[in-house]
């Protein structure tokens, strides 16, 4: 509301001051002004809330079985953290490698029961 009082004031005073470039450069200035100060607001709310997923995440990492030397790897280097990503990456696709196989043996298995029982 107060944004929109603000643009109604500069709107009604353009003919007063004959749409000068003053006139135009008062508002350009202050939405230049309100737009910078919005960019550091959102960013203030997205660390605060990147801080607070991360907090869950250890707290999730902590009491599960899972190892625990993944917590706080967010204070890492960028290059350290690409090669635990490169290393979680080929531990994933080693396991999706494994499951078709126990996936395969056991559609064979199956097939040959069939065989047998027919």
């Amino acid at each position: 509301m107060i944004a929109a009082g603000i643009i109604l004031v500069w709107a009604v005073t353009g003919p007063i001051f004959h749409y000068s470039d003053t006139w135009q450069l008062v508002i350009n200035t202050g939405t230049t002004i309100v737009t910078f100060l919005m960019v550091f607001l959102i960013q203030n709310s997205q660390n605060r809330d990147s801080a607070a997923i991360q907090v869950k995440l250890d707290e999730l990492i902590r009491v599960s079985a899972v190892q625990n030397s993944f917590v706080g790897i967010e204070h890492l280097t960028d290059d350290e953290l690409d090669e635990i990503r490169t290393k979680c990456e080929l531990r994933a696709n080693a396991e999706k490698v494994g499951e078709e196989t126990v996936k395969n043996t056991g559609k064979k298995a199956k097939r040959a029961a069939d065989l047998v029982t027919e």
